[in-house]
C-alpha cells in the first residue's frame, strides 16, 4: 500500500496498513489461504465515524507488504446486516469461505448471526442475508454479539460474547455441526468465576476468542480472551482486554469446559481493543484495534472534530505471535516486521537521545526507569514510562502516531500519541541501559516479471 506515502496529515501511519480515509475499528475474519494472509476489519469509508459498518480487506503474502482489496461486506437494505456487518470470523465451509458475523439491523438491538459467501481469492462475496442464529430465547441474555468458531474432540462448537441480567459478563456456546443452523447450548463461561472477575472485569464480554496455545511446558494450555465493555464506554475502552489461561475437558456429553488457571491483560495500554487471533499449525497470531485518544487534561489525544477533518480514525495494530511461558501469556512481534528496518541510526546508545517519528528501538540491560516523551521548546510530556531491571528487553515501535512496545516474555502496551508542530520524541534510558535504533522504510515488492 502507499496511500501513507503522501498522506496529508503527520499522523496518519506509515507502516500499519489502512484505507487513507474513513474509520475503522475490529480486526475480523483473520484467514491464510493458498499463501496469502487475510485482515478483514469493520470499516466505514465515508467518514471517521462509527456508522454503517463495512468490512474492509487487506491482504498479503508476508506480513510486510499489504495489499487494499475490494471492500468484502456491505449492509444490506432490508437485510438482517442493514445496519452494520459487525464483528465475526471467516471460516472453510465445505470448501467455501464463510464470513460468520454480527449482523444489526435495528438501533440499539440485540445483533444475529448472519453468513456470507465468497469465492477462493475472498475478494468476491454473496450476501443472501441468511441468519444462522437467532438472539437465544434466554431471559438471562441482555446482550450478545460477536461469534467465534473452534473445534474440540473433532466438532465444531461457537461462542458468543454476551451480558446478564444479573450484571455479569459471559460467552454464550453453541453446537455447530451445521453451519446454517447454530444449537444454543447456553450460558458457558461467566465472570461469577472468580478468576475471571478479578482479570476479565465487564458488563459484556466481547470480541470472545478460544485457542489452543504453544506452551514450553508442553501443557495442552488453553487461552480464553475477551475485550471488557462497560455501560460507560463509547469508543473508549478503560478496562481493556483481558486474558484466561486454563483447559478444556469433556463434560460426559460431549461439550468443553474450560477450566481457568491464570489470567492478566493482553495489552497494558489504554488504545488497545477488540483483537482477533489465528492460529496456524505453527504459531499463532493477534491483530488488535488501536483507537483515537480522546482529548483530556491528563492525555492529549484528538478531538472529535479534529478527528473529522482528518478525515479517518483507528489503526490495526502490527501482527503479533503468542505462546505460553512459565504459565503466562508472552505475546512479541511477529520475526517478519525485521524487514521494516532500515539504516541502523544508533548502536549501544545510551543515555538521553533523539530518534524519528517512524522507528524500531531494541533496548536491553539497565536498572532504573526508561522514558520515552516528546520535546518542544523546553516542554516535556512523557508518552511511555517503565522500570527496566537486569536481563529486561524491550522493542519499541513508533509510526507517527502509534507506540507499540514488547517486552519479551510477557504482553506488550500500545498507545497513541500527536506529535505536535517542531515536537521530537526522546529516548530516555537508566544506566546501564544500551539501545540499538533502526529507521522503518517500506521494503521494496519483489519484481514479478522476473
Amino acid at each position: 500500500m502507499d496511500t501513507a506515502a503522501h498522506h496529508p496529515d503527520p499522523a496518519f501511519p506509515r507502516f500499519h496498513p489502512r484505507p487513507a480515509q474513513g474509520w475503522i475499528n475490529d480486526p475480523n475474519g483473520l484467514s491464510y489461504a493458498d499463501g496469502r494472509y487475510h485482515v478483514f476489519f469493520q470499516y466505514n469509508p465515508d467518514s471517521a465515524r462509527h456508522e454503517g459498518i463495512c468490512w474492509g480487506h487487506l491482504s498479503s503474502t508476508d506480513l510486510v507488504r499489504w495489499d487494499e482489496e475490494p471492500v468484502a461486506l456491505k449492509p444490506q437494505p432490508g437485510g438482517p446486516d442493514a445496519l452494520g456487518c459487525w464483528s465475526g470470523v471467516v471460516t472453510d465451509d465445505g470448501g467455501v469461505p464463510t464470513a460468520v458475523y454480527s449482523g444489526v439491523d435495528t438501533v440499539g438491538g440485540h445483533s444475529r448471526v448472519v453468513l456470507a459467501r465468497a469465492d477462493a481469492a475472498l475478494r468476491s462475496w454473496t450476501q443472501k442475508g441468511h441468519v444462522a442464529a437467532e438472539v437465544p430465547p434466554d431471559p438471562q441474555v441482555t446482550a450478545v454479539r460477536d461469534p467465534f468458531l473452534f473445534s474440540f474432540q473433532g466438532r465444531r462448537f461457537a461462542l458468543q460474547g454476551a451480558g446478564l441480567a444479573s450484571g455479569h459478563a459471559a460467552v454464550l456456546l453453541y453446537s455447530v455441526e451445521d453451519l446454517r443452523d447454530w444449537r444454543y447450548e447456553g450460558i458457558w463461561f461467566s465472570s461469577e468465576d472468580p478468576l475471571a472477575a478479578r482479570h476479565l472485569p465487564a458488563e459484556i464480554w466481547e470480541c470472545p476468542q478460544l485457542v489452543r496455545l504453544p506452551d514450553s511446558s508442553g501443557a495442552e494450555t488453553w487461552v480464553l480472551m475477551a475485550s471488557l465493555w462497560l455501560g460507560t464506554d463509547e469508543h473508549d475502552h478503560p478496562n481493556g482486554v483481558g486474558y484466561l489461561l486454563g483447559s478444556l475437558a469433556d463434560n460426559g456429553s460431549g461439550l468443553p469446559v474450560f477450566t481457568p488457571a491464570s489470567g492478566g491483560k493482553a495489552d497494558l495500554g489504554r488504545e488497545f481493543y477488540a483483537p482477533q487471533l489465528l492460529a496456524l499449525p505453527d504459531r499463532t497470531l493477534l491483530w488488535g484495534w488501536s483507537g483515537e485518544a480522546e482529548d483530556s487534561e491528563d492525555r492529549p489525544g484528538r478531538s472529535q472534530a479534529e478527528i473529522d477533518d482528518a478525515g479517518w480514525a483507528g489503526i490495526l495494530t502490527f501482527p503479533r505471535q503468542l505462546s505460553v511461558h512459565g504459565g503466562v501469556l508472552a505475546v512479541e512481534p511477529v520475526p517478519e516486521l525485521r524487514a521494516y528496518r532500515g539504516d541502523r541510526l544508533r548502536h549501544g546508545a545510551a543515555g538521553t537521545f533523539t530518534v524519528p517519528a517512524e522507528a524500531e528501538i531494541r533496548v536491553a540491560g539497565g536498572e532504573g526507569t526508561l522514558r520515552l516523551v516528546l520535546v518542544a521548546a523546553g516542554q516535556r510530556r512523557t508518552v511511555f514510562a517503565d522500570t527496566v531491571a537486569g536481563g529486561d528487553e524491550l522493542r519499541i515501535f513508533l509510526d507517527a502516531s502509534i507506540v507499540e512496545v514488547y517486552r519479551h516474555g510477557t504482553v506488550p502496551t500500545t498507545l497513541r500519541a500527536y506529535p505536535g508542530p517542531g515536537e521530537e520524541w526522546q529516548l530516555e534510558l537508566p544506566h546501564g541501559a544500551a539501545a540499538d535504533v533502526w529507521e522503518l522504510r517500506q521494503p521494496e515488492r519483489p519484481d514479478v516479471s522476473l
